[in-house]
């Protein structure tokens, strides 16, 4: 895994789901769009963030250290990419 700079294009409402893997049986959920440096065309990435990162407001154009990681998962037959962020640091 790589840490990259990013700026938040978007920050999303925090929602709570239920998981099989958190002590409690709810896990914190936030998405938020990150867009590398590099211009008005620079590519965008759609990430989830979870637990305690998912409580953190996240301002419009502030710049974050972030380390993504890419996953696929299967489901009716159809392959769809997650984008989860392992780590997310305010500059």
């Amino acid at each position: 895994m790589e840490s990259k700079i990013f700026r938040v294009k978007k920050c999303g409402v925090m929602t709570s789901v239920q998981s099989e893997k958190s002590e409690i049986g709810v896990l914190q959920k936030r998405t938020l769009v990150l867009q590398e440096l590099g211009g008005k065309y620079a590519n965008c990435y759609v990430v989830i963030v979870l637990g305690n990162l998912a409580t953190i407001e996240w301002a419009e154009n502030q710049l974050v250290v972030a380390d993504l990681r890419f996953q696929t998962h299967e489901y009716n037959g159809q392959v769809f990419m997650d984008v989860v962020a392992n780590e997310i640091v305010k500059l």
